[in-house]
C-alpha cells in the first residue's frame, strides 16, 4: 500500500470522533469534485448534477426522489470556503465539546443537528410564502447546521467557558454562539435564506439537547443505539478470547453503581466551579477528571 494513503488510514482509524467527521467531509469534497471534473472531461455530464443528486431539496416532491439527501448533504461542500470554514468551527466547536462530553455523543449532535436544520429548512420553504417561487429550485447543502448543534450544545453546557480569540482577547462561549446566531438571523433575508434557517434549526436541537441532558433525559439514546448497530456492522469481527479472572476481583453491581454516582458528582461540582469562574480556574486534578469522564 502507498505510505500516502497507509498514513491517512492510519490517521482516520485512530483519530478522534471530530477528526473521522473531518475527514468525511473532506473526502466527500474530494470525491465529488474529482468524478465532476471526470464527467467535464468525458463530456458525460458535469459536477453540477452530483450536488443536485447529494444536496437537499426543499421540494417534498424531489425529497420524495432522493430521500438520501437528508443524511448527504450534511457532508457536502461545493467551494473550498465553504468546507474551510465549516471545518474550522468544528474543530473549533468540538475540542471545548468533547473536554465535557464524550465522542459518541458529538456524532450524534452533528448528525442529528444536521438533520434538524434540514427539516426545519424544508417546513420553512413549505410554509412561507416568500418562498413560493424558489421552492421547486432550492436545495442544502453543507455541514452548518451540523456544526451550529455542536457550537450551541458546548455553549449551552458550558456557558463561561473562556476562549481567547485573536484580536478580541478573552470571550465568554455563549457570547460566540449568540453572536452567529444574531448573524443567521439578520441574514435571512439575503441570498442564502435556506442555509440560515437550516443554521438556526441545528442550533435550536444542539440546545434542547444540552437542556435535557442536564436535566438528566437524553432523548438520543434510540438513536445512539442505531449508530453501534451501524458501527458493529461495518467493524471487522475479532477473534474472541478467553480472559480468565481471579474471583473477589469483579465489582458488584452495587459498587459499580455507587461509584457511578460519586463520579458523576464531582463532574457536577467541576462543571459548576467551569459556570462560575471560567475553565482556566480548574486544577490539573479536576482537568484529568474531566478528561476521563468525557471518554465514558
Amino acid at each position: 500500500m502507498n505510505p500516502f494513503i497507509a498514513d491517512i488510514k492510519n490517521q482516520y482509524k485512530n483519530g478522534s470522533a471530530f477528526i473521522k467527521l473531518i475527514f468525511i467531509n473532506v473526502g466527500m469534497f474530494l470525491a465529488v469534485h474529482i468524478i465532476g471534473s471526470g464527467f467535464f472531461l468525458l463530456k458525460v455530464g458535469s459536477s453540477a448534477g452530483l450536488f443536485t443528486l447529494l444536496s437537499l431539496p426543499a421540494s417534498l416532491s424531489n425529497l420524495i426522489t432522493q430521500p438520501w439527501t437528508i443524511a448527504t448533504y450534511m457532508f457536502l461542500h461545493e467551494g473550498l470556503w465553504h468546507l474551510f470554514v465549516n471545518m474550522l468551527i468544528l474543530y473549533f466547536g468540538s475540542q471545548i465539546f468533547t473536554q465535557f462530553l464524550n465522542q459518541k455523543k458529538l456524532v450524534i449532535v452533528y448528525v442529528l443537528g444536521g438533520l434538524a436544520g434540514g427539516l426545519i429548512y424544508i417546513l420553512a420553504f413549505n410554509i412561507f410564502p416568500v418562498f413560493s417561487e424558489v421552492l421547486p429550485f432550492s436545495y442544502a447543502l453543507g455541514a452548518s447546521a451540523s456544526v451550529m448543534a455542536i457550537l450551541v450544545a458546548s455553549a449551552t453546557y458550558v456557558p463561561n467557558f473562556v476562549v481567547r480569540l485573536m484580536f478580541l482577547g478573552e470571550v465568554k462561549l455563549k457570547y460566540i454562539a449568540m453572536g452567529y446566531l444574531v448573524l443567521d438571523l439578520v441574514s435571512i433575508q439575503g441570498s442564502n435564506s435556506g442555509g440560515h434557517i437550516a443554521h438556526l434549526g441545528g442550533a435550536l436541537f444542539g440546545f434542547l439537547y444540552i437542556q435535557q441532558l442536564k436535566k438528566g433525559n437524553d432523548f438520543t439514546v434510540g438513536f445512539g443505539r442505531f449508530l453501534d448497530y451501524l458501527k458493529a456492522l461495518f467493524k471487522p469481527q475479532k477473534k474472541m478470547k478467553v480472559v480468565y479472572k481471579k474471583q473477589g476481583q469483579t465489582k458488584t453491581n452495587e459498587a459499580y453503581n455507587s461509584q457511578k454516582v460519586d463520579n458523576q458528582k464531582k463532574v457536577d461540582i467541576i462543571l459548576d466551579k467551569i459556570s462560575k469562574s471560567g475553565y482556566d480556574s480548574l486544577s490539573a486534578n479536576e482537568k484529568a477528571i474531566l478528561f476521563d469522564a468525557s471518554k465514558k
